[in-house]
Formats: C-alpha cells, structure tokens, sequence
C-alpha cells in the first residue's frame, strides 16, 4: 500500500511539473517555432522575423493564438514572399498557446 502512495506522489509531481515545462512559452517556441523564425526570432528564409514584428506587436492575444492553431495557407498568408504557410497547431493546449503568444509579444517588442 505504502508502495501505491509513494508511486502516486510522485507520479502527481511529474505531471505538475510536466505541466510547468510545457508551458513556457521560450522553450515551446525553440521546440515549434525557432527551426523556421530562427532561434532569437530572427526570421530565416523559410519564415519572418518575429523580432520588431508589427502584426505579432499589435495583434491581440486571441488573434495570435487563433494564427497558432489554425495556421495560414494559401490566400491566407500574411507574408507571401515565404514559400510555405504557417502549419496549423490545432492539438496545442491553451495554456501552452497563451505561453507562445506571451513569448512572442516579447520577441516582437526587440
């Protein structure tokens, strides 16, 4: 029984702390993000910088995060200089989109 407990403690830490990780928004962002908009947000030749960015600037939250979960293709593409669209994120958590879109407010405040 004691057995039963201390594996349940423990297993209620790591999904707290599972939870803590995958919700900051820099290391979401290095592990979704960097590979096409750099690893500082940069930009690259695949995807635009996310640093001094207007649109990310002045976007509300709800239209970054609805940008992050169903992407942009197509005619919907905001920067068709870019060969590719923004993939949809449709299985992100909310609390992991919100964290992206407070990482990203930040890089577009450089």
């Amino acid at each position: 029984m004691r057995k039963l407990i201390g594996i349940g403690i423990v297993s209620l830490g790591l999904a707290f702390a599972g939870t803590a990780i995958a919700s900051d928004g820099a290391a979401l962002y290095k592990a979704k993000c960097a590979a096409c908009h750099g690893a500082n947000g940069q930009g690259t030749a695949m995807a635009p910088a996310f640093n001094g960015n207007k649109w990310i600037a002045d976007a509300s939250e709800a239209d970054i995060a609805h940008t992050i979960k169903e992407g942009r293709q197509g005619a919907a593409k905001k920067y068709k200089k870019f060969a590719i669209g923004m993939p949809a994120q449709k299985g992100m958590a909310d609390a992991d989109v919100n964290a992206l879109v407070s990482h990203l407010k930040s890089l577009a405040a450089k």
